[in-house]
């Protein structure tokens, strides 16, 4: 009989590793050995045969910051193309290691790649038929973004007078702004970078406007060479006279867990301000406009099965106005971090956390968490 044995990639003492660590005692398996990211990143990984690895974030640490972005303080917002380049050249050599010595891995090194990127990935959920925001960036034909020019031009080109511009390797809203324009000259942009006055950019928990093309062009200028992502910024519906989006998890193919989140900026990251909505007030208010909630799920799922070889994601979805339309912003790798949140009803995840769902998964299926998932 297979022992289910847990190998995890992470920080150790950190939220996410403390938390799937407690789901696995719970579901009567051995604590998971851990192995931190910082020693991974500088001796690389070793594995047991009878270890399932599940690579976490490698966030919240400042040595493993600096290890993969050059940089200390974890709020500077340049650096996402080094760190990008370190993080998938680690997870390739984790998956080496697991590979010769026979572990199985919960994350696909290559899917990584795409979810990390968001241009690519934009391309790989368009290309499957899954809605998205339309984006001139996304593509084998997408042009260079250079800088503020492009962005002004693909702008132009694209008929777009709102739009999105993000960092492509960006995570939590990071150096995303939010653009507005009106003809030359008029630009606006909504944003949670702070830059400095010699230049440098940091997160900040406060949203800002920036309401000069000068100040938007000198820090999309700044963030261009780590790679940047544009696409239209869709109208989204709302609750509470707050702006919403949903952030639904899948495991293993199915949505487990979602959360409607709200804010008063276009970003409704939680950490900057977003709050938790109703989610029955959302799911009714799709059904009124004559769309079901198993639709709504299923785009979620959809995105998913694009990443057949990574067991969970966490999918953000934008509801339209009068939520009767739904695309996919994003598609996150580590997108399970919602604490207290319990499973959907019918989704086999009642009762638990997204972490304790993932176990169960892997428990459900055997060895090979992926075996009944589209390869």
């Amino acid at each position: 009989m297979y022992e289910t044995r847990f190998a995890v990639v992470g920080n150790p003492g950190g939220r996410r590793v403390e938390m799937f660590g407690d789901a696995a005692v719970a579901a009567g398996l051995p604590a998971p050995r851990v192995l931190a990211w910082r020693d991974v990143l500088t001796d690389g990984a070793a594995f047991e045969p009878v270890e399932t690895v599940r690579i976490d974030s490698p966030g919240e640490d400042e040595e493993v910051e600096w290890l993969l972005r050059g940089a200390f303080d974890p709020t500077r917002v340049e650096g996402t193309g080094r760190w990008y380049a370190r993080f998938t050249e680690a997870v390739r050599d984790i998956a080496t290691a697991a590979r010769t010595a026979g572990a199985t891995l919960l994350n696909h090194p290559g899917e990584l790649a795409v979810l990390f990127d968001k241009r690519l990935c934009h391309g790989v959920l368009d290309g499957a038929g899954v809605p998205v925001p339309p984006s001139p960036t996304s593509g084998p034909q997408a042009p260079p973004v250079r800088g503020w020019e492009d962005v002004r031009a693909a702008l132009g080109t694209s008929g777009l007078r709102r739009a999105f511009v993000k960092p492509a390797h960006g995570s939590s809203a990071s150096g995303v702004l939010a653009v507005e324009t009106a003809g030359p000259g008029r630009v606006r942009a909504t944003t949670s970078v702070e830059r400095t006055e010699d230049g440098l950019l940091f997160n900040s928990l406060r949203v800002r406007r920036y309401d000069t093309e000068a100040e938007v062009a000198a820090i999309v200028d700044t963030l261009a060479p780590d790679g940047l992502h544009i696409e239209r910024w869709l109208p989204k519906a709302s609750q509470d006279k707050r702006v919403a989006d949903l952030r639904i998890v899948v495991v293993a193919g199915r949505a487990t867990h979602a959360v409607v989140r709200t804010s008063r900026s276009p970003m409704t990251n939680l950490h900057l301000g977003g709050v938790r909505g109703d989610l029955a007030a959302a799911r009714a208010a799709a059904e009124a406009s004559g769309v079901a909630w198993s639709e709504v799920l299923g785009i979620a799922e959809r995105a998913a099965e694009c990443f057949p070889r990574t067991l969970c994601v966490g999918v953000d979805l934008l509801p339209g106005p009068g939520w009767r339309r739904f695309a996919v912003g994003e598609v996150n790798a580590f997108g399970d971090l919602l604490p207290r949140l319990t499973g959907l009803p019918g989704s086999g995840a009642e009762g638990l956390d997204t972490y304790a769902a993932q176990v169960a998964a892997v428990l459900r299926t055997g060895k090979d968490p992926h075996r009944d998932a589209a390869v």
